[in-house]
């Protein structure tokens, strides 16, 4: 195919000045493109340009009929070039050295007129161009698949700390990142942005940390980036990044010890929420009255140390990741729970079933998950051993009735749910209604005789006046549910076995 000759050299022999600038062109970081190379040699020289691997694929431009065994000498590096005279064809073939081993590609050119020196040496310097331009594009899809490869290894950091492997978290991050996590604390932050903007945030997040933060691609929330900040300038660090980014937000955790990653993450998302309504959009979970901290902290821990005895008789890393997965399942959902963790939906759901079968519990109660989520963050702040860190006989036959009854938690109960008698709409009616349909506005609008919608929108409603999101589930959720627990307006739940002989149950009290 004979190429046209409209634009760039003309019908005459390119001059070494004009060829040469115009090579260059193809240099710049706009135009580097192959395709767009053979095109343009194709007009320059009036011939049909391809350029292919030995074994025949296109690389660019289109096909030309080619002897086999001189593209395969080429290609495979035993001539640097070859030309032919094929009846009225004139054939021109030239290695690119793209690749440090093995074989190349073969840059070929077909036309009527032989190929004087002004048109080899055309197209050698031509050969010379698509070999950077081709080592140019294999480096790129080189640092793709490493950023790539990066990003996954961050991940699995991530996941391995969310299901307390904090040996295995250390020892994968050793080799790229020594000493990230040598301390045994750190702080979550999660920031959020536009999906489209998340790379580049990412990159930003990894840049002002310097090196010294955990930065993920959270893989549950396309606009989501989570931060894994051991240092304390890592927060303020990120403070500053995101005050010149509009529709840029924060939310931190408090410092937690490692093995509650998946703790510091919740804490995060709550944070994150409230984040979004504050001037600055940046907020640090709240060190706000929470109800586990007017408990007894012995009777809190005898009380969770019963519910999850079950599980103790698991190996240490069973046991740590299923209470990590429940401990997220409760907060998320079970999808995004997955997407976290880097397993199926159907292994979070499997493994939160076996936690239900071992302690007696049934998740499907909105009261039972507060109630256990209450024993799974009493273990988090304390561990198995309690508040004291070491094994020791705890009180035995604890009830949940008697930490609710507790004469500080009831009067937080009373506290923070009479903010809601002073709406004429009779929020807390409405409230206590959902929550006693496990969150269900169906169900509860049959109950009082209105619409779902009006359900919903009253519970909408009582969020601001809680301070805590309803709607969304996690931790705000089951804090509420607890305060309707202390004041008798929910059931208590029964958690099966958790406490022999004293069941947690309306009837046992």
């Amino acid at each position: 195919m004979v190429g046209r000759v409209d634009e760039g050299l003309h019908a005459e022999e390119p001059h070494t000045t004009d060829w040469a600038e115009q090579l260059l062109d193809h240099l710049r970081p706009a135009a580097r493109d192959p395709h767009r190379l053979v095109a343009w040699l194709g007009r320059a020289l009036r011939a049909a340009v391809c350029l292919q691997d030995p074994d025949g694929g296109l690389l660019a431009g289109e096909p030309v009929p080619l002897d086999s065994a001189v593209l395969a000498d080429v290609g495979g590096g035993r001539v640097s070039s070859a030309a032919l005279h094929d009846g009225e064809r004139h054939v021109r073939m030239v290695a690119v050295r793209h690749r440090e081993q093995g074989t190349g590609a073969v840059l070929a050119l077909v036309r009527g007129e032989p190929f004087d020196p002004r048109a080899a040496a055309l197209v050698n310097r031509a050969a010379g161009v698509l070999e950077l331009l081709l080592r140019h594009r294999e480096l790129t899809r080189a640092g793709h698949r490493l950023r790539r490869a990066t990003a996954d290894l961050r991940l699995a950091i991530l996941q391995l700390l969310m299901v307390e492997d904090i040996v295995s978290a250390r020892r994968v991050a050793a080799g790229l990142w020594p000493g990230l996590l040598e301390g045994d604390t750190a702080r979550v932050y999660v920031v959020e942005s536009d999906p489209a903007e998340r790379d580049a945030l990412a990159d930003a997040c990894a840049c002002a940390t310097d090196g010294q933060a955990l930065v993920v691609r959270c893989p549950a929330r396309d606009g989501h980036v989570i931060v894994v900040g051991p240092e304390p300038a890592a927060g303020q660090r990120l403070r500053s990044l995101i005050d010149g980014r509009p529709g840029v937000f924060l939310g931190g955790s408090l410092r937690q010890r490692l093995a509650h990653t998946a703790t510091a993450y919740g804490q995060a998302v709550s944070a994150l929420a409230v984040a979004r309504f504050r001037p600055d959009r940046t907020a640090v979970h709240a060190e706000r009255t929470h109800p586990e901290r007017l408990m007894d902290p012995a009777a809190l821990h005898a009380w969770s140390a019963a519910v999850l005895r079950p599980l103790d008789t698991l190996p240490h890393h069973t046991r740590a990741e299923l209470l990590a997965t429940t401990r997220l399942g409760l907060e998320f959902t079970a999808v995004s729970a997955a997407k976290v963790l880097g397993v199926s939906r159907n292994t979070v759901r499997a493994r939160t079933d076996r936690v239900e079968a071992l302690i007696g519990a049934d998740f499907a109660g909105l009261a039972t998950r507060a109630a256990v989520r209450l024993a799974l963050g009493s273990e988090a702040g304390h561990g198995r051993y309690g508040p004291g860190g070491t094994e020791s006989a705890p009180p035995s036959g604890v009830r949940l009735a008697d930490l609710l009854t507790q004469p500080a938690l009831r009067g937080w109960a009373g506290d923070l749910l009479g903010r809601l008698d002073g709406d004429g709409r009779d929020l807390r009616r409405t409230v206590r209604s959902w929550l006693a349909a496990d969150a269900n506005a169906e169900r509860a609008a049959r109950e009082l005789g209105v619409h779902a919608q009006t359900v919903r929108e009253h519970v909408r409603a009582a969020e601001p006046v809680l301070e805590r999101q309803l709607l969304a589930g996690g931790s705000d959720l089951y804090e509420v549910v607890l305060a309707h627990l202390a004041l008798g307006a929910l059931a208590l739940p029964g958690l099966g076995g958790a406490n022999r002989g004293q069941p947690d149950s309306p009837v046992h009290g």
